[in-house]
């Protein structure tokens, strides 16, 4: 079973609703999403990701055997971290375990590192998410530290792990020389 990011679709709001109501999906998110997770909100969520400024925001739809599964995105950091950006995802509880959020994570990180100017990508799970913690692990992450007492989640005090990942110099090389000439070009216009 093979699985590929692609750009959301309203189409896709059904499998969304239907995935995120679960709540050992919810409890390993940040706060936010509502429960019961419905139709209309997924609709929203959808058209939110369609319409957010396609240099800060990636948001990729998880699909597997034309269905959607997951959600993964990557979203740029401000100031002086403006190459550095936070992913964040979740795959249904029928796909957990089968290596598919790891592919995900691996796609949407060479993806990000092709197309856009970002070094650095990094993600926060909790520390009880041991799950997530070896996917980032799997897909080439380093872990960076433990964040101590970072969150509040269902009233519990809760550890997060920093991972990051970094864009390698051949990329960056290959990324800037690309980026100059486009800059040359339109330069010349």
């Amino acid at each position: 079973m093979e699985c590929t990011i692609r750009k959301w679709n309203l189409s896709d709001a059904n499998d969304l609703a239907s995935m995120l109501n679960n709540t050992k999906i919810l409890n390993n998110l940040r706060d936010g999403l509502p429960y019961p997770y419905t139709v209309e909100n997924a609709r929203q969520f959808i058209t939110e990701m369609l319409a957010a400024d396609p240099q800060q925001t990636f948001a990729f739809a998880i699909a597997c055997e034309n269905r959607v599964i997951g959600s993964i995105g990557v979203f740029r950091c401000a100031n002086i971290h403006f190459r550095t950006a936070e992913m964040g995802y979740y795959i249904g509880e029928p796909y957990w375990g089968k290596g598919l959020m790891t592919s995900a994570v691996r796609q949407t990180c060479q993806y990000i590192f092709e197309h856009t100017d970002i070094l650095r990508i990094f993600a926060e799970p909790f520390a009880r998410n041991t799950a997530s913690c070896r996917v980032l692990e799997k897909a080439g992450f380093q872990f960076e530290g433990l964040l101590r007492q970072n969150a509040i989640k269902n009233g519990q005090i809760l550890d997060m792990k920093l991972y990051a990942r970094i864009k390698e110099t051949k990329e960056i090389r290959e990324t800037d020389v690309t980026n100059e000439a486009q800059s040359s070009e339109e330069a010349k216009s």
